[in-house]
């Protein structure tokens, strides 16, 4: 017995000792804590006139933004095809992580934009970065008070902006990174919310010096080095299957060991669009669509789609990623050139289509196809549309400089160094 109790001690004795030699053990250097000298060289980091690289805290995502882990997934469309078109049959392909906007574009967000487009550049400029409120007209339609208020009376400040076409929200999406990074820089923007928000902490006057010269580079036409670690990547418009994968969210229907219990059809579970679960919000609709011929909204006193025409960019529930409105309200601009292939000619991982690599636009009959690269997929539905746009996987396109009352947009970012 006493044999077995030194032994056992003895043990112990050991296992501690790995212990304590595993925890003493000298760290690999990371991204964020990079050591004081160079791996490769031996050469001591931010000697006066060497190499700098400080360390790193790197934020997470810019404002409004939410992280997306990627992953693999089924792209393509889950409905029955009752156009016809076929041109987003399913495959798998795998999309990195990244952020997307938790929702909508916003007017508020918008008329920031032209505010500061008006104190720093030509009346040319702020023309071209106009919507265009005559989306709203219609010689048959009463909607002549969209035409003048949706945009810019308060009541529609958190309404998604709409008459915004694609080369007009690439340019938002520029001015936007600019302006995020130069109130980074100052240090003045901060959240807390789980999962988005950033903040860099100054630790000394060198730092805040640093952070001024950031800020003024960001304001200018000069782009700061992203070696500072002091600005964010660019906010863009998410690519197809970026956008796809966020809507479809099946991060909600995965139990364990890489299993997922079920397909979506919509960014929820279940064929129904409304909601299922008792209690007093039970059959209400998730989305806010087109119900029918002339219905838009239901009867008053239960207009249980909540609009007519848009609604808040908070209106109705979150998809499984914490993104708003991935259905319905308004269609997305995304960045893909529209191709009715892209099923069969693009990456498997993440794909997107730039133009017309390996598909060429003369190719097709412009006055029967419109094929061009100019063309650009929107997908997800909206105030206007009956169900059937609202699956993920159904797209449709128009030209990049063209807009219309039913498509807005959310931007985008790279997961910053996150390769999950």
């Amino acid at each position: 017995m006493i044999k077995t109790y030194h032994l056992q001690r003895a043990a112990y004795v050991l296992l501690a000792t790995l212990a304590l030699a595993a925890c003493s053990k000298q760290k690999h250097p990371t991204s964020v804590k990079p050591g004081k000298k160079s791996t490769a060289t031996g050469i001591a980091y931010n000697q006066k006139e060497g190499f700098q690289v400080k360390s790193f805290k790197a934020p997470n995502g810019g404002p409004n933004l939410v992280f997306i882990e990627g992953g693999r997934f089924t792209m393509g469309a889950l409905e029955e095809d009752v156009m016809n078109t076929r041109d987003n049959r399913e495959r798998t392909v795998s999309v990195q992580s990244f952020y997307m906007d938790e929702t909508e574009m916003a007017n508020v967000h918008y008329l920031e934009y032209l505010d500061a487009l008006k104190r720093d550049s030509s009346e040319e400029v702020v023309r071209a970065a106009l919507p265009d409120t005559t989306v709203w007209a219609n010689p048959l339609s009463f909607n002549d008070s969209y035409v003048t208020q949706y945009l810019r009376y308060p009541a529609f400040r958190y309404y998604p902006v709409v008459g915004v076409s694609w080369v007009q929200a690439n340019d938002y999406a520029a001015w936007r990174t600019n302006a995020v990074n130069a109130e980074l820089a100052k240090g003045g923007t901060s959240t807390k919310k789980k999962g988005g928000g950033f903040s860099l902490k100054r630790k000394s006057k060198k730092d805040d010096a640093a952070a001024a010269a950031v800020a003024e580079a960001s304001t200018s036409s000069a782009r700061p080095g992203i070696e500072s670690g002091l600005v964010l990547p660019e906010y863009r418009l998410p690519t197809e299957a970026e956008w796809e994968y966020a809507a479809k969210a099946m991060i909600g229907t995965q139990y364990v060991d890489e299993n997922q219990a079920n397909q979506r059809i919509y960014p929820w579970d279940g064929s129904s669009v409304r909601n299922p679960k008792k209690g007093r919000k039970q059959g209400q609709m998730l989305a806010n669509f087109k119900r029918g011929r002339g219905d838009y909204a239901g009867i008053a006193g239960r207009s249980n789609d909540k609009a007519i025409i848009t609604a808040e960019i908070w209106e109705y529930p979150a998809n499984d990623f914490g993104l708003y409105n991935m259905a319905g309200n308004v269609n997305e601009w995304v960045y893909d050139v529209y191709r009715p292939l892209s099923y069969q000619d693009v990456s498997d991982l993440n794909p997107i289509r730039r133009n017309g690599y390996l598909d060429d636009a003369k190719n097709y009959n412009a006055k029967e196809s419109l094929v061009n690269d100019k063309l650009r997929v929107y997908k997800g539905g909206s105030w206007n549309d009956v169900a059937y746009w609202l699956s993920p996987g159904t797209r449709r396109f128009l030209d990049q400089d063209s807009a219309t009352a039913a498509i807005g947009f959310r931007c985008a970012m790279i997961g910053l160094g996150r390769n999950k």
